[in-house]
């Protein structure tokens, strides 16, 4: 059964809207798609057995990406609604803005030990911008993505009695949601770093 990923994305109109004082809308559409070709080609590089992408659409990934159909109610539901349709024995949430993940770092949410929930969180440590469940272990885990998820993740997996490995790495924490985190995608921009 393996491991699978699932990116969820946004419809590019509505992505990163704090950057707005610093890129144009065009920009900003550009800038999530690049960093979705990058996270997309990074896990492809990488041990995982399937991709799939959770949203609106491909937002210009290949037809043979697989699209699963997002409700609509917000990231989190969208997520419980895509957790009992895995067949895997793990499933790693990567987000979509991470523009220095590298495959040796997807695989470390891969290889964690069976029955161990791997978390990566933002640079602040309180995000999470990647979550590594074990199947079946996790399969009542609760998302909690938003403010302060990294704590919120760390609870439900106490709450589940699931041990939780910590992976703190570059590419892991360095997502790109205010300007002055442009500096990281500065490649993916054209802006000088």
């Amino acid at each position: 059964m393996g491991t699978w990923v699932v990116i969820p994305v946004k419809p590019p109109a509505g992505a990163k809207t704090r950057l707005a004082g610093a890129l144009s809308a065009p920009e900003r559409e550009d800038l999530v798609r690049t960093m979705l070709a990058h996270v997309v080609s990074e896990v492809r590089q990488s041990r995982v057995d399937k991709l799939l992408i959770l949203g609106p659409s491909r937002l210009g990934l290949p037809e043979n990406v697989p699209l699963l159909a997002d409700p609509g109610t917000g990231l989190n539901p969208a997520l419980q609604s895509v957790l009992p349709q895995i067949e895997a024995n793990r499933l790693i949430v990567l987000h979509a803005d991470l523009p220095g993940i590298t495959s040796a770092e997807i695989d470390l949410l891969a290889d964690a030990p069976e029955g161990v929930i791997a978390i990566g969180p933002d640079r602040h440590g309180k995000g999470t911008n990647a979550l590594s469940l074990p199947l079946p272990h996790a399969k009542d885990f609760t998302f909690a993505f938003g403010p302060d998820s990294y704590a919120k993740h760390v609870a439900e997996a106490n709450r589940l009695g699931i041990e939780i490995r910590t992976i703190r790495s570059a590419g892991l924490e360095r997502d790109v949601d205010e300007p002055e985190d442009l500096a990281d995608a500065a490649r993916m921009t054209g802006s000088p770093e």
